[in-house]
């Protein structure tokens, strides 16, 4: 099937007519997505009765949304179809050489359809299985079932725009828009979460933010609300810390130029090879499984687990989901129970990295076979060796595959140990926001750089 066909009477944002925009025109582009993700954010669903989603706000951070809001999918189709995709062409499904420019657009043109289809799916599953519905007193009327039909129709809107949004800033900006609204929605969370003095909605006694209850209940001298506040607030610093150093750890393989003698340069292939991708995606998984578990159970079919109130009490939600450990422990009301879903939770996150960063290495010609044919269609070889690509990919077969595994394992170990000890945000979310920024940051330096001094550009592109 001609997939390229398909989308072409799809919507689609152009690519910019220059061959490089400018700093300055990147930069105000980028910002005004974010700026319209906001403003998209703070649109209430017209019609919106019962939000049954309002409560799974850490996994609003994960998918780049605020459920009740016209953006309530967020980035859920776009990773939903990018994993299924995956998993079809790391199985050989699929069968499409990516290596090349032509299995590459039909790739991309197969996961734009994809993309559509669950944005439509998943619109039609959150109003019609009770999770943003109408009014319940409209319930069994025609007024309701409208509603219904016009709930999935802004759903679908606000989910395109996602995509469109994306797509701007993957082509006029700095990085991508899934990254962008993870990075943002999630600094926000961390700043209001810390420093919000309005009065908490559970607990109207007490401000929201951390900081300003850290201060109250050192002034009450409660000295265990005060410790669980700073255990969280220091496991939210140290995450932070320990992604920015690992950030630029790598490993560097000398090469040489083969037809200019003397000149040589290093190639840095880093510790978290597969980036944030990773991590990204078993988090949007998981976050998707503890929605239609809510879902499922509204509409009578428990099969993924049940939900006490907000806390998911049995079977694969509960088991997903991160259990809180730092108050038990204090408390001493620690148990073994505890102690299994911490550790399940814990091996799910590393296992699941492990798994998506070994496809994701598979299927975005990241594997030594594509790197090395890469390397020498450069005019690049590492001194010493012939010039073979054979012999360049099993060189870099003793890197690549470790690198792969253990910088997943790293991220995801990372992101579980953040949730399980309380952070302000969701260990994942943290994680992601660093790496996001520290990428953009490095295309902005690059890209200032340039700028600047346009002799620069013929050295780095």
């Amino acid at each position: 099937m001609n997939w390229e066909k398909i989308t072409s009477f799809l919507p689609e944002v152009r690519r910019p007519t220059q061959k490089r925009l400018s700093f300055k025109e990147k930069l105000k582009w980028t910002g005004l997505i974010l700026l319209i993700f906001f403003v998209l954010s703070e649109i209430p669903l017209f019609g919106l009765g019962a939000n049954a989603l309002q409560q799974f706000e850490y996994l609003s951070i994960i998918l780049g949304t605020k459920f009740g809001s016209i953006i309530s999918l967020g980035i859920g189709p776009i990773v939903v179809a990018s994993i299924i995709l995956q998993l079809l062409q790391g199985s050989g499904i699929l069968n499409l050489d990516t290596n090349t420019q032509e299995g590459r657009a039909k790739f991309q043109a197969l996961q734009r359809i994809v993309t559509i289809f669950f944005i439509f799916f998943e619109a039609i599953v959150y109003v019609f299985m009770g999770g943003l519905a109408p009014p319940p007193e409209l319930a069994g009327t025609a007024v309701y079932m409208y509603l219904q039909m016009f709930l999935v129709a802004q759903l679908f809107v606000g989910g395109f725009l996602i995509v469109l949004m994306d797509e701007v800033v993957q082509k006029w900006g700095f990085g991508s828009g899934v990254g962008l609204f993870i990075a943002g929605g999630v600094a926000s969370q961390i700043f209001i979460r810390a420093f919000n003095p309005l009065p908490s909605p559970q607990n109207p006694a007490i401000p929201s933010g951390q900081i300003p209850n850290l201060i109250i209940s050192l002034q009450q001298g409660n000295p265990t609300g005060a410790l669980i506040i700073i255990i969280g607030v220091v496991a939210t610093i140290v995450v932070f810390l320990i992604s920015v150093y690992g950030q630029p750890m790598k490993v560097e393989i000398p090469l040489s130029f083969g037809r200019v003698r003397g000149m040589g340069m290093r190639w840095p292939l880093q510790f978290m090879y597969t980036s944030n991708i990773p991590v990204i995606l078993i988090s949007a998984l998981l976050a998707n499984l503890q929605l239609w578990g809510r879902l499922l159970q509204n509409w009578g079919h428990p099969f993924l687990g049940e939900y006490s109130g907000n806390i998911p009490v049995s079977g694969v939600v509960k088991w997903i989901q991160s259990p809180e450990i730092v108050r038990p422990i204090i408390s001493g009301a620690f148990t073994s129970s505890i102690v299994s879903q911490a550790l399940v939770y814990l091996l799910i996150m590393m296992g699941g990295s492990v798994l998506f960063s070994v496809l994701w290495v598979k299927t975005a010609s990241m594997d030594a076979r594509a790197q090395a044919d890469r390397l020498l269609s450069s005019g690049l070889q590492i001194p010493g060796f012939r010039r073979d690509p054979r012999v360049l990919e099993k060189i870099l077969n003793r890197y690549i595959p470790g690198l792969t595994i253990m910088g997943a394992m790293f991220v995801g170990f990372l992101a579980a140990t953040a949730d399980l000890m309380g952070a302000l945000s969701r260990g994942t979310g943290i994680l992601l926001t660093v790496m996001i920024v520290y990428r953009m940051y490095q295309e902005i330096s690059k890209q200032y750089a340039m700028d600047m001094h346009p002799a620069l550009r013929k050295i780095l592109e």
